[in-house]
């Protein structure tokens, strides 16, 4: 259980768009515009998951306790006694978390890009045990759709502006990212619609992206740099 990233935009292919009705009366013709409910802005709650692990190697249960820590989110799962810890953000209606096996996530990172209309990135960065969340801007200076090279401008958790660059290549089902901002480190990264989800942290890290439903589901897919078909969960809060 448990070993890759996935990500979308949102991460599941769920129609959220608006829906319009014409309503027609007796005197006028209106048109009645309804809304879906909006998913909760806070997912902090215990939840049970069921899932599938990547390349149909089976599947699994879990129990999952998602803990608010000011900017960021603790992720903790338990499945018959092998425990997991991470870090999370959440934009709109998705959360992007890196997590490890035991019961902490040290040395773990998640950054979560919105991707806008003039192919910028603006980022939100979670690392465990810091519960302070990183901002990014990436402005592109070369390439097409995602892949290219960027310029990068931030404030670490610390609150410490940084400059630096960023390249993105595409590589199987998702995209390497390697920053330079005084050190340099790598990413792996999957996009869906305008969201990109990248884990930070090494091979000790895996990475996960939910699809936040309006009824508090987390509806989730995970999966290896190397994996030909992602794996699922779906997670539903207690009551």
């Amino acid at each position: 259980m448990f070993a890759g990233l996935a990500c979308s935009g949102s991460f599941s292919t769920g129609d959220n768009a608006v829906n319009s009705t014409p309503a027609n009366t007796a005197n006028t013709n209106t048109t009645k515009t309804e809304s879906k409910p909006a998913p909760p802005k806070d997912i902090a709650g215990e939840y049970n998951a069921k899932g599938t692990n990547p390349d149909n190697t089976g599947t699994y249960e879990a129990s999952l306790l998602v803990t608010k820590r000011d900017d960021v989110y603790q992720f903790s799962w338990d499945s018959k006694g092998n425990k997991y810890d991470g870090v999370g953000v959440m934009t709109d209606s998705a959360v992007a978390v890196a997590y490890t096996d035991g019961d902490n996530g040290k040395g773990c990172g998640v950054v979560l890009y919105k991707i806008n209309s003039d192919g910028s990135l603006d980022g939100k960065s979670g690392y465990w045990g810091v519960n302070t969340m990183e901002t990014e801007k990436a402005t592109r200076k070369s390439g097409s759709d995602l892949e290219g090279e960027y310029e990068i401008t931030g404030k670490n958790p610390e609150g410490k502006e940084y400059k630096g660059t960023l390249e993105v290549t595409k590589e199987g089902q998702g995209y390497v990212f390697e920053w330079n901002a005084g050190n340099t480190f790598e990413g792996f990264g999957i996009r869906a619609g305008n969201l990109v989800a990248v884990g930070i942290g090494g091979k000790q890290c895996a990475f996960v992206g939910y699809d936040v439903k309006p009824d508090g589901t987390l509806d989730g897919k995970w999966g290896s740099r190397t994996s030909k078909v992602l794996g699922t969960e779906v997670a539903t809060k207690k009551k």
